[in-house]
């Protein structure tokens, strides 16, 4: 019963700020441009890194969906450096997930963590990207290729104006894709001012902004928490199992230093979790006695360092890269672990789940609202789910 009352309890503490993270994500799909990203990220260096670091930081993608949405920036011509900080920074943090450690961790594990997230995702990237040049000037007839790739529209080559240049290939699309270029002399000015631009044009006036709203709603309360609901109670199950049967001395004695910290990354990598869900586990590692360093480096290293990120990394920036992401990831991790750890012993920083203080934060009808609210829309999710699955259960019978 006590179990029970630990999981109602985080249950109820999480639900409005998960639902705040949510609703914010949501906007941030509805009214981020869908060539944003394409266009910030499609150059190789160091301040191209930090874009990406930033534009993935507050995106509302998990360790899943991340994935599909890196490969596209890699496929529509992003650097390795940039794909790289934005596949690690996405997961690492959030909108939601820094919500949700605010009120189960504390105000000032809400703040390291993100910044934590982006300096691993700069580092991740930036070593991405000078294994890739180590690796073109290592190699010989493959590293040559690469190079003609890149710099085929250079001054340095007048030859390439040809039919087979990559040059040739990128100009003539413009004007064909563009429906409002002026290379249509054919057409009178009546026929222009019925173009598909204006066409677009009326059609995002029509747009309110009550539908925009409510996409981003829609988005919220249904990918996005589908994304996340799962290993979300999962995490809630395991702080209430923590809290209810682990003393706290129980993992005290190795909640401190390296030690601890590896320990923590060793069972983060084979989990697939994302950041807001593995905030409440961090919670319950946190009341067991394990060390706000160690809790820091589950969080940075649990959503950006498991099997199928990896796999993603070895197959679109190659093998070398895994390495390079493993150093720059874990590495950050543990410099930040320590850090965490030095702050909190030297200048008295507070890092404790918020238990028993929700009332000073938020009145306990909004608290309770939430949580009826989000467990509706989890159910009506999972309701939905076992009816697909029992419909092509049916199909495939058939």
């Amino acid at each position: 019963m006590d179990l029970l009352n630990n999981f109602w309890h985080l249950f109820l503490l999480s639900a409005p700020w998960l639902m705040l993270g949510l609703f914010i994500a949501g906007l941030l799909n509805v009214y981020l441009p869908a060539n944003f990203l394409n266009r910030h990220l499609g150059k190789e260096g160091l301040w191209t890194t930090v874009k990406a670091a930033f534009i993935g930081a507050p995106m509302p993608l998990c360790s899943c969906g991340v994935i599909p949405a890196a490969i596209g920036l890699r496929r529509a011509g992003a650097s390795k450096s940039a794909t790289t900080a934005f596949l690690v920074s996405t997961p690492e943090t959030g909108v939601d997930s820094v919500s949700v450690s605010y009120v189960l961790l504390g105000p000032f594990m809400a703040v390291i963590r993100p910044i934590a997230a982006v300096c691993s995702a700069i580092v991740a990237g930036v070593l991405v990207g000078k294994d890739s040049e180590l690796h073109q000037v290592q190699s010989s007839e493959s590293d040559q290729e690469s190079t003609k790739k890149d710099s085929c529209c250079s001054s340095k080559q007048p030859e390439p104006m040809t039919t087979s240049s990559c040059c040739s290939k990128e100009a003539p699309p413009k004007p064909e894709q563009s429906c409002c270029s002026k290379q249509t002399p054919k057409e009178p000015e009546s026929v222009k001012t019925t173009s598909c631009c204006s066409t677009e044009q009326s059609t995002k006036a029509v747009e309110s902004r009550f539908s925009k709203l409510k996409r981003a709603v829609s988005f919220s309360c249904n990918k996005l928490l589908e994304d996340t609901m799962i290993w979300l109670m999962i995490g809630l199950f395991f702080a209430a199992l923590v809290q209810t049967y682990v003393p706290e001395s129980y993992l005290s004695q190795w909640g401190n230093g390296i030690l601890a910290m590896l320990v923590v990354i060793l069972i983060s990598i084979p989990m697939y979790i994302c950041a807001t869900a593995s905030t409440p586990i961090a919670a319950g590692l946190l009341l067991s006695g394990v060390s706000p360093g160690a809790v820091l480096v589950f969080m940075l290293a649990g959503p950006a360092t498991n099997i199928a990120t990896l796999g993603v990394v070895g197959k679109e920036l190659g093998k070398r890269a895994v390495f390079a992401y493993l150093i720059g990831v874990i590495g950050t991790a543990l410099a930040f672990g320590f850090l965490t750890d030095y702050l909190v012993a030297q200048y008295g920083f507070v890092v404790a789940p918020m238990m028993g203080e929700e009332h000073e934060v938020l009145p306990h009808w909004l608290s309770l609202g939430a949580g009826i609210v989000l467990a509706i829309l989890m159910l009506r999710l999972l309701l939905k789910m076992v009816l697909k699955k029992a419909s092509q259960t049916g199909k495939s019978i058939a």
